[in-house]
């Protein structure tokens, strides 16, 4: 969990330098994948974790 905040932070900072900073638009763009990436990579452990709970 601390890696996903993590990741989460570093996309945020990324896309706030690009969208500020005069051609570094590249940045925003880095972000922004690595926010999508990131995003992907939790619900599908979440909806894996999810699907082995034995039924009761």
């Amino acid at each position: 969990m601390a890696l996903f905040l993590l990741l989460v932070l570093v996309a945020v900072v990324l896309g706030i330098i690009g969208a500020v900073a005069d051609g570094l638009g590249f940045l925003l763009v880095i972000g922004i994948v690595l926010f999508v990436a990131v995003g992907t990579f939790f619900a599908v452990r979440v909806y894996r974790r999810a699907r082995r709970r034995p039924v009761r």
